[in-house]
């Protein structure tokens, strides 16, 4: 008989999309309120509209292999309305691991409901690791016989950006994309608020001046770091480390002091690059979790 837990697993859940139904009856003017942003931890973020709408971008898992676990446990089974993955790798691609009443995986193109637009822009995952601990693209080359550069690479080195509009704000989910788009991406993206950025010590994802080079090229009005160690989510062999060393390079960093920031139109305006650390805050009981295993 076939593993039952096969694929996506919506069969064996017992909630429904009556929310939906009455959400999209929903007939009154959009506006600017307050966006509400919570970290889970590596690059899982919950972005909350105005209206209440949520959607999570890259809830994370384990590898598959089970054989180098980067968390101490899959992610927590979290209730959203909408879950997006910008590409697939284990630690962006656990959308069986949402309560969820819509899923898009790898988005390419645009989405709305309510007082919510999604752009998915085709893009290629970063690959140059030359700041990074360990060559990536060698290993995979020695080990699997693939070439993970673009444009020939396998489905797995493919990646989305994800533009969040909502309230008025612009928000990109920078996920593990490449820092160098060519300009038809960068056109694409257009004026952003605020800037989910991939920072950590080990520089795992892109090196401290790639990101830099995106902040200058975006001109957010807050930038986000994500995709780093958070000492009781992540293992220590995922090799990820704080991102300590590009803070100490800023003085307009803000500690946060909670899992959760709400962002308005108006309260961004008079912001430029200001950078708002969420640190080893997440928005779920990390001790349940840990207790729990699940």
């Amino acid at each position: 008989m076939a593993d039952i837990d096969t694929g996506l697993n919506a069969w064996q859940q017992t909630s429904n999309h009556n929310r939906m139904i009455e959400l999209q009856a929903d007939k009154t003017p959009n506006g600017d309120g307050p966006v509400e942003i919570a970290f889970f931890g590596s690059s899982a973020f919950r972005i909350t509209s105005p209206k209440g709408l949520t959607v999570m971008v890259d809830p994370w898992r384990n590898h598959p292999s089970r054989t180098w676990d980067w968390y101490f446990h899959d992610f927590p089974i979290t209730p959203v309305d909408i879950g997006v993955s910008t590409h697939a790798h284990f630690d962006h691609d656990a959308l069986h691991r949402l309560d969820a009443h819509v899923l898009l995986d790898r988005l390419i193109g645009t989405y709305g409901f309510l007082d919510v637009t999604l752009h998915g822009i085709a893009e290629k995952h970063a690959i140059d690791s030359c700041c990074a601990l360990y060559d990536f693209r060698k290993i995979h080359r020695h080990f699997h016989g693939t070439d993970v550069a673009p444009p020939n690479n396998p489905r797995s080195w493919d990646h989305c950006l994800i533009v969040i509009e909502t309230g008025g704000l612009r928000i990109v989910h920078w996920g593990d994309n490449r820092a160098d788009p060519p300009d038809a991406v960068w056109d694409a993206l257009g004026e952003i608020d605020i800037a989910l950025l991939p920072v950590d010590n080990s520089q795992h994802v892109i090196g401290f001046g790639a990101v830099n080079a995106i902040v200058d090229r975006l001109k957010p009005k807050v930038v986000i770091p994500h995709h780093y160690y958070i000492w009781d989510v992540v293992q220590r062999q995922s090799t990820l480390q704080t991102p300590t060393d590009w803070l100490d390079k800023y003085d307009n960093v803000t500690h946060l002091d909670g899992p959760t920031a709400r962002y308005t139109k108006a309260d961004t305006a008079g912001l430029d690059q200001a950078i708002h650390y969420f640190s080893d805050h997440v928005a779920f009981d990390k001790e349940d979790w840990f207790r729990k295993g699940k």
